[in-house]
């Protein structure tokens, strides 16, 4: 009998062990990210006056951003960079990825390859991004490469202070986020798949759409999700690149936290994070990575 009794105590100890072992992640993420979450709703609720915020509850701040051109153009602007960088990074991200994680044999070697596609983040990201301007200024290096070779007489003054050069910076900046989950991906297909599917007569082209890319797509989601948080998050490329010309969303709440209007600068940042829920939401949708990776 009372072994029948343990028997049956022991899938129950077994749970009450899991959720201790679950417990701290769980207070975790509780305190430091639910509770500020929550917090910064109810504070986009309070009444904002030119000198002073008060937890008198209103829309007023949410009316001001969906009322104002200003911000929602702030919206549309960051959503198009967004789009744009995601695109980039991928279309150079992945023939890298490619090289380096299936066409090169030499597991070193491809080592070394992925060291040095992060050797830019060994210096500080405000001189990544301000390194920029004199290779895009117009007496910058480009222009005078190109200006060299004969491709132009004059130079090209929208690479600086416009929406290309922040993009440009992005790109620069972020691609390697693409690289790496791609590049993983790939290194973990098997060759004898490959080699079994040219056996049978396949050309690249058919392997790459009917088997490398399937087989990486939970890379390329991981690398988009990467590259979106930061890039929907970003406001020093598009200050530092753009004379602050192009405003985002990071570069509205900078701006309303510096004014002392934390209920504005609240209303903003509860939309930010809507956005980056539903973009991570979606890309979540297209592969299950519990299962992929």
């Amino acid at each position: 009998m009372s072994a029948s009794v343990a028997a049956a105590d022991a899938p129950k100890a077994r749970r009450n062990n899991s959720w201790w072992l679950i417990a701290p992640g769980v207070i975790w993420m509780a305190l430091f990210l639910v509770a500020p979450i929550l917090l910064i709703i109810y504070v986009s609720f309070w009444t904002q006056t030119t000198f002073k915020i008060e937890p008198a509850l209103t829309l007023q701040s949410w009316k001001t951003f969906f009322g104002s051109d200003t911000y929602l153009a702030s919206l549309w602007t960051t959503l198009r960079i967004w789009l744009i960088v995601l695109v980039t990074t991928f279309v150079i991200g992945y023939p890298t990825a490619l090289f380096v994680g299936l066409f090169v044999k030499n597991k070193t070697l491809s080592t070394v390859l992925l060291v040095i596609c992060v050797i830019p983040f060994w210096t500080s990201f405000l001189i990544r991004v301000l390194a920029w301007r004199p290779m895009l200024g117009k007496e910058g290096a480009i222009n005078i490469i190109l200006q060299k070779l004969g491709i132009i007489s004059q130079p090209i003054e929208a690479l600086l202070f416009t929406e290309l050069s922040v993009v440009i910076g992005m790109t620069q900046i972020y691609v390697v986020f693409m690289v790496g989950p791609i590049a993983f991906m790939l290194g973990r297909i098997d060759p004898n798949i490959i080699e079994a599917a040219r056996d049978l007569g396949a050309g690249f082209s058919r392997i790459f759409w009917k088997i490398i890319f399937p087989l990486s797509l939970p890379g390329v989601v991981v690398g988009a999700i990467f590259v979106s948080v930061m890039v929907l998050g970003e406001f020093a490329t598009a200050a530092a690149l753009s004379g602050r010309k192009v405003n985002l969303l990071g570069n509205i709440i900078v701006t309303q936290v510096g004014s002392l209007k934390w209920a504005l600068a609240s209303v903003v940042g509860v939309i930010l994070t809507i956005v980056m829920g539903l973009v991570i939401a979606g890309f979540l949708r297209i592969v299950d990575l519990k299962r992929e990776l």
